[in-house]
């Protein structure tokens, strides 16, 4: 059976209605009207309310009547539909079905999709029912940059590559772009710490016959405690962490408690990698950020490694929220290339091709740089 969705229009003229990541207002294309997030939530709770009412009403008086209505669609004797599709089975498993309440297509999403589009009307829908069995969000972060302003992102990413292709730029062809909510865990915890560094310290001077180098060798100890909060994890198993980690920093103090209002207009993911299965990866970025803020102590040395790290956890928590990420999908000579940006700072990710012939040209022009000062080093060395 198709999920309910919502799908949030209107009041004033029944147009769909999306979220503006410039005025942070539910705004109609149609009419112009605009709504706070809020007001459209409490409007459309109310109306949640009388529809599952009338619902339960109706069902209620089919069980009393004590029969169910058969649809049957009498196609012709002449045709043999039996063999045509076959039963899911197994695969239905990670899909669901739910029906677009402004044109009525019955659409099929994957079971982690909680917010998309009809491609029949545009009418965006938040899909409730992927959110039934797992956790809703405590946090959203907002968009505040909107799709003209990750195209031009993409533009602006291309500029000044000397070693990409110069028909990339005009022959790139933009496939998709699409604004996605993406699933992380932020997690808090207050961090005891004990650290040892390894240290060298370097002293050179000179006379009439040799230079000398003494390197001396010293053990550092620091201890102290660190606060963490809102570290952040990747909850999809689709979106790369190593992507995702780029895209940091997200300025979590923006964030607000969760309303599905704010996914109108945009996809959004339900976790599919739970908040347990990245206390590991959690674990670790805490790690290499305390040994990273207690290296910053360690100034006035010539080298400074980490040697021994004891680390302490105490008022561990973690809560769900959902990032902002717009998604850039290209194609160029057959071959599909993926950016994305940060919705809410701007910040920019994704790989580029490389021009073979400028490669060669540069490596080959800065050996042919580093050779002759190499040589005019060397000359001027043999003449004191």
């Amino acid at each position: 059976m198709p999920s309910q969705i919502t799908n949030y229009q209107c009041p004033a003229c029944t147009g769909p209605l999306h979220y503006s990541s410039k005025t942070g207002r539910m705004d109609c294309e149609y009419c112009g009207s605009s709504f706070t997030v809020e007001e459209i939530e409490q409007l459309y709770k109310e109306k949640n309310d009388q529809a599952e009412s009338a619902f339960n009403a109706a069902a209620q008086a089919q069980v009393q009547s004590g029969r169910d209505e058969e649809i049957v669609d009498g196609l012709s004797a002449d045709w043999d539909v039996s063999g045509a599709g076959s039963a899911w089975g197994a695969e239905s498993a990670g899909l669901r079905a739910y029906n677009c309440p402004s044109c009525g297509a019955e659409l099929i999403c994957d079971e982690t999709t909680a917010a998309t589009s009809c491609p029949y009307c545009g009418n965006p829908s938040i899909v409730p029912g992927q959110f039934s069995g797992s956790l809703m969000p405590d946090l959203v972060v907002p968009f505040r940059l909107d799709k003209e302003a990750a195209k031009a992102a993409l533009r602006e990413h291309f500029r000044d590559k000397k070693l990409l292709p110069r028909a990339f730029s005009s022959e790139n062809h933009l496939d998709e772009i699409k604004g996605v909510y993406v699933p992380f865990w932020l997690f808090d915890a207050d961090v005891d710490a004990d650290m040892c560094f390894n240290a060298t310290q370097l002293r050179s001077w000179s006379d009439r016959s040799f230079n000398y180098t003494e390197t001396r060798y010293y053990k550092l100890y620091r201890s102290g405690s660190i606060r963490f909060e809102n570290v952040p994890v990747d909850g999809s198993e689709k979106m790369p962490d190593e992507v995702m980690e780029s895209l940091e920093p997200f300025d979590t103090s923006k964030a607000v408690p969760f309303q599905k209002g704010y996914l109108s207009g945009y996809l959004a993911d339900r976790y599919d990698v739970g908040a347990r299965d990245c206390v590991e990866r959690a674990n670790e970025r805490v790690r290499n950020s305390a040994i990273g803020s207690f290296s910053q102590t360690t100034g006035g040395y010539a080298g400074v490694s980490p040697a021994q790290s004891n680390l302490r956890f105490h008022n561990g928590k973690a809560k769900y929220a959902l990032l902002p990420v717009w998604i850039l999908n290209t194609s160029w000579r057959g071959k599909n290339y993926q950016f994305a940006m940060n919705g809410q700072t701007g910040k920019f990710v994704g790989d580029l091709p490389t021009d073979k012939g400028a490669y060669w040209k540069y490596r080959l022009l800065y050996g042919g740089i580093v050779a002759a000062a190499a040589f005019v080093l060397q000359m001027l060395i043999g003449s004191m």
